[in-house]
């Protein structure tokens, strides 16, 4: 189906589904009831963490980190979101045990999930400040109140839909503090949220600024500069990176080069090759190869 663009900029648009669909993320239940003492949660298990404190206060600390703060203290029913492996400890009075439920999340290409990478190490996010989630967590806390057949998988699902909650809330609030200049922002601006979704939906299309700049109602001028700003790199970069996430995620899955070259708007499989090479320094056969050893 052919994109308009003379629909106007605030047009509603889904700017998620595109996204996930093609890097989705997946939640397993790790802990559930109260979590007493010191708790550790290491960077080198490899993993992000969702944690839902549901009541009581939590010390939290980050030994020797410099992109959050050392320690903080919540005080009110919070998420708390690691998008990435991150070293944390929880300090909780025993008589007081702070009520936990915590799941483990496995972005889909690690480091490289467009998400994992525009998220901060941390998000902290009181629940009375983010709409939707009380019938979602009532379900959760429901479902891991007792064991019953399915329990765990159904407990995976609501924790990945808290954290697409999760997620539109901060598309909500691009002012999040610690929300660095990158792909949330840009999706929650109104006009470049068009181009760039479109971008992720149809990345074989042979996009140029004029018409990028015309999906999001802007002057081409304005268009580069405000992408420049917001997204922290030129759209002409931006797509290139994301084809090659593309690229990188179809190869790990099997699929040949000459197969990602057309799905990915280049002429042949040599020019797919060519970019692949001056993005990330090496061919796609030498990349595949590193996965094999590694």
């Amino acid at each position: 189906m052919p994109l308009r663009s003379d629909m106007p900029p605030s047009a509603s648009i889904d700017r998620l589904s595109g996204l996930l669909m093609r890097f989705p993320v997946s939640a397993h239940l790790h802990h559930n009831g109260p979590l007493c003492g010191l708790n550790h949660f290491d960077a080198a298990l490899g993993h992000g963490f969702l944690h839902v404190l549901r009541r009581g206060h939590l010390k939290v600390t980050h030994p020797g980190a410099r992109e959050v703060p050392t320690q903080l203290l919540v005080t009110e029913p919070t998420l708390l979101l690691y998008a990435r492996p991150f070293t944390h400890r929880f300090h909780n009075p025993p008589a007081e045990g702070s009520d936990f439920t915590c799941a483990q999340l496995h972005f889909d290409g690690g480091a490289q999930h467009p998400l994992a990478m525009a998220l901060p190490p941390l998000v902290l996010a009181p629940l009375a400040q983010v709409p939707g989630l009380e019938a979602s967590l009532q379900l959760l806390l429901a479902e891991t109140a007792h064991v019953r057949c399915g329990q765990r998988l159904l407990a995976d699902r609501l924790f990945e839909v808290v954290l697409l909650q999760l997620l539109r809330w901060l598309l909500d609030h691009p002012a999040t503090p610690g929300l660095p200049a990158g792909l949330l922002p840009g999706l929650a601006h109104p006009a470049l949220a068009r181009a760039l979704t479109a971008m992720h939906e149809h990345p074989g299309q042979a996009w140029h600024l004029p018409l990028l700049a015309e999906l999001a109602g802007m002057s081409r001028t304005r268009f580069a500069t405000e992408f420049h700003a917001v997204v922290g790199q030129p759209p002409a970069d931006y797509l290139a990176d994301w084809r090659m996430r593309l690229a990188q995620q179809g190869l790990r899955a099997g699929r040949s080069v000459k197969e990602l070259a057309d799905a990915l708007g280049y002429a042949n499989a040599s020019a797919l090759s060519r970019a692949f090479n001056a993005r990330l320094g090496c061919s796609p056969r030498a990349w595949v190869s590193t996965l094999t050893r590694s």
